[in-house]
């Protein structure tokens, strides 16, 4: 495995390790194999309950509420420390052949609960920086078991870093908690906080059914060629789907450009609405009669609403460049109009439509666009109205 290892102290990694391998067991796991405790990070396999053989590359680090000067009195952190205070990026391995899940991941061996982080949304990181959390954070964890909530930070230069959704948790929720992680690697914001709060109610994967013949009452033009390639029903094709929790989450994440495509396309008047696949380019091209191509970005919400109701979109790339942190933030012209899609916070495939040149600029990175946005008065479900003061 191509991953990055760690000298580190048997002494004062032991409880982290120990917490861990207690905690798959606690879960009914079986444990198969153990990297060595004086390496970093941690690369465990193991057997779970239902059979299903899985594998955890865990960044782990000490949790407390140590008094540190000049913070607050009820903030509890982790330090992400590996190595020499070097000041260089570090990339959080991530498996290409999805067989391991990396964890990003803070432990209060003492109290007995975990939080996790975004171990995609951290890569690359410097090490030697805190990742911090509320003691009412850890009190849920500690309550109920399983919980998360969003985490909004201030990074260098005073440029908001995107929100982003922690989880914790008791040593019982452990297997939970890395099966959340391997479903929830690349989703945004939104969904990864709507699978987090779904997590506890969503069925464990069912194995496979093998054997079975395919469904043939149809004629071959009329059934679809993933059921010929994949010799199953397409009943069994999106069984399959419902059944295993990361598949569907992967699916989500294009769901809400097709259904936005598809409400845009049967408008009175559009003539051309394609989505764009383009790395780098908008997601949607839309055409009024003989009016010109409008570029359209499709954004989701986030879960959490402020106290009055409002929604909130999290708008910015979740990678900058390493030489210019503004280029995290849109420009007016990279697009000419923002779709919202409020599904992570009302689980309907509903959107609201803005112009992006009317969007507030950001206060510290001049030409680029602010990334706290609020469904406001500049946004609007009548989607030809917002599209009609842009021609």
């Amino acid at each position: 495995m191509d991953y990055r290892r760690f000298r580190v102290s048997v002494r004062d990694r032991a409880p982290l390790l120990a917490y861990i391998r207690e905690a798959l067991e606690r879960c009914g796991c079986t444990l198969l194999h153990t990297s060595p405790g004086n390496e970093a990070p941690f690369r465990i396999t193991f057997a779970a309950p239902d059979g299903e053989r899985m594998g955890i590359l865990a960044y782990a680090f000490l949790a407390n509420s140590r008094a540190t000067r000049n913070r607050p009195s009820d903030e509890h952190r982790f330090q992400l420390k590996y190595g020499s205070k070097d000041g260089e990026l570090h990339d959080l391995w991530q498996d290409p052949y999805q067989l391991y899940t990396t964890l990003l991941v803070g432990i209060n061996p003492e109290h007995g609960f975990f939080v996790g982080a975004d171990p995609a949304l951290h890569s690359p990181t410097r090490f030697f920086i805190s990742i911090e959390f509320k003691k009412g954070e850890a009190q849920q964890a500690l309550t109920k078991g399983w919980t998360s909530w969003e985490r909004a930070k201030r990074g260098r230069g005073g440029l908001d870093e995107p929100v982003e959704v922690m989880v914790g948790g008791t040593a019982e929720h452990f297997l939970r908690y890395v099966r959340f992680e391997r479903t929830a690697q690349g989703l945004d914001t939104g969904h990864r906080a709507l699978l987090a709060e779904k997590m506890a109610t969503l069925p464990q994967p069912q194995p496979c059914r093998q054997g079975q013949e395919l469904a043939s009452d149809l004629p071959p033009d009329l059934i679809h060629h993933l059921s010929l390639e994949f010799a199953l029903a397409e009943s069994e094709i999106l069984d399959l789907i419902q059944s295993a929790p990361r598949l569907k989450m992967a699916v989500r994440g294009w769901v809400a450009e097709v259904h936005l495509q598809r409400t845009l396309a049967s408008l009175p008047g559009v003539t051309e609405c394609v989505r764009l696949e383009e790395e780098g380019m908008p997601d949607l091209r839309l055409r009024i009669a003989d009016g010109r191509p409008l570029l359209i970005e499709c954004k989701n919400a986030l879960r959490g609403r402020l106290a009055d109701g409002t929604v909130r979109v999290d708008f910015q790339r979740t990678r900058a460049s390493k030489h210019d942190p503004c280029t995290r933030f849109y420009r007016p012209g990279d697009f000419d109009l923002v779709a919202a899609c409020l599904h992570p916070c009302t689980e309907q495939w509903e959107f609201r439509f803005a112009i992006s040149r009317t969007l507030a600029p950001h206060k510290h990175c001049a030409g680029r666009l602010s990334n706290l946005v609020r469904l406001d008065g500049r946004w609007s479900a009548d989607a030809m109205g917002t599209f009609a003061r842009v021609l």
